[in-house]
């Protein structure tokens, strides 16, 4: 057998580059292309509406940075971190990856669920207080991909309940794994979802007397986008309505280390949790982890469906069988993180978003306008009453060149509300704030 460094091998690739055969490539790709196949397009991908909020947003930064070459642009938009990783962080990465050139440290395939020093890791850090055990932490490539593992756990048959507003992946993975049914164009909800009106009017919660029962109940805390923690009491309502109708609360913790009082970071947090929820988590936010990929998911072993059977194992199955693992090199940056120095230094890190938050918050109410959030977590959520959201966007777009995001894109209760991101560096905030207050003043 030639190993990859044989000069069989290198007269393949030669050969492989030679401009005629990549001639000859190209040309029958485009034959292929030009037809089409037998193959129906799946039914729910044509039920998404329009595209995805982010990749939007950035074709309009896109068309903005064309049409203003020379314009200094400041990102307030899409939730992703700017401060550099701390050394022993970098450092450990660093150091794993260097290992996997020695025969001591190479290692292949490590096992799905996680590097069993990293899940125990996690459970001690943020769970030690509500007991969940390491076998109870399965570590992902970060949560919004274990939303949708977790959906095709759930299966198309479930019904499911999102806030409204929310993250977009909750509805657009129910739509695409065929939860949602069809979407009205009046309402600007699919038929199918629960959505649960969390606005200032109701506390940021939803009217649990009106809500309908739901199989799964998507449930962010800290809100994206409006920032708004979950307060003890609300949380204990929500296990109790989750409780009396058989339901599973898919609940998402990815801004819980933003929690500045004392509302629960976890689900767990609250009596009888085990039995009704499953919670998703991150480091991208905490960390810095954004383009890494680390996050996890836990499932308590009481968890259990309709007919008895542990949810655990069948999502055990599910990681087994479409997950290979999170990255060795990222698991290495995670342990790091939750050493004494690495999680000191993090939340070192953390502080500066919500000094950030605080300089943005402190804008908006001099400016008279009414600001939710930007205390227990890194996202403003801003009324610009009686406005379309997309025009509010393109307006402070064009005018100060600053990136948001209109809060319509999170659901119809968005309409009217923009959302800011603290993430960026300490002048970039500045010279935003500073932009906002000629525009608005």
């Amino acid at each position: 057998m030639h190993s990859y460094s044989s000069p069989g091998n290198s007269m393949f690739c030669r050969n492989f580059m030679r401009p005629g055969i990549i001639q000859a490539s190209l040309k029958t790709q485009k034959k292929i292309i030009a037809g089409n196949t037998r193959v129906a397009r799946n039914v729910n991908m044509e039920r998404l509406r329009s595209g995805y909020l982010f990749p939007e947003i950035s074709m309009r930064e896109a068309r903005h940075v064309e049409k203003y070459p020379d314009a200094k642009l400041i990102s307030l938009g899409i939730g992703d971190t700017t401060e550099p990783l701390p050394d022993i962080i970098a450092s450990s990465m660093a150091n794993y990856a260097r290992s996997l050139s020695t025969a001591e440290g190479y290692g292949g395939y490590g096992a799905e669920q996680g590097n069993k020093a990293l899940r125990k890791a996690i459970a001690e850090t943020f769970y030690r207080d509500v007991q969940i055990k390491e076998t109870e932490v399965f570590v992902s490539d970060g949560s919004q991909c274990d939303i949708t593992r977790l959906q095709l756990l759930l299966g198309s048959n479930v019904s499911i309940a999102v806030q409204d507003p929310s993250f977009p992946a909750y509805v657009d993975s129910s739509v695409i794994i065929g939860q949602a049914g069809d979407f009205d164009d009046k309402s600007r909800m699919y038929g199918n979802i629960e959505y649960m009106k969390c606005v200032p009017q109701t506390g940021f919660f939803p009217d649990l007397a009106k809500t309908s029962r739901s199989d799964i109940i998507f449930f962010c805390s800290p809100n994206n986008p409006t920032g708004h923690a979950a307060t003890r009491q609300q949380l204990e309502q929500l296990v109790t309505f989750a409780k009396v109708n058989g339901s599973i609360i898919i609940f998402d913790s990815a801004y819980a280390a933003y929690i500045t009082d004392d509302s629960p970071r976890s689900i767990f947090e609250i009596p009888g949790a085990r039995e009704v929820a499953i919670e998703v988590s991150s480091f991208s936010k905490f960390a810095g982890f954004t383009g890494i990929r680390l996050g996890w998911t836990v499932v308590p072993e009481e968890l259990s469906f309709s007919d008895g059977f542990p949810v655990i194992k069948d999502f055990d199955r599910i990681v087994c069988t479409c997950f290979n693992g999170a990255s060795s090199i990222a698991q290495a940056g995670g342990l790091a993180c939750l050493s004494p120095e690495g999680f000191a230094a993090v939340c070192s890190i953390t502080d500066y978003y919500k000094e950030n938050a605080k300089i943005l918050r402190n804008t908006f109410d001099s400016l008279g306008l009414k600001v939710y959030g930007g205390k227990n977590a890194p996202y403003l959520w801003v009324h610009f009453p009686g406005s379309k959201s997309w025009d509010v966007f393109s307006e402070i777009l064009e005018r100060t060149h600053i990136i948001t995001v209109p809060g319509s894109g999170f659901g119809p209760a968005g309409e009217e509300f923009m959302r800011v991101s603290a993430f960026g560096h300490r002048e970039s905030i500045l010279e935003a704030a500073r932009r906002l207050e000629n525009l608005y003043s």
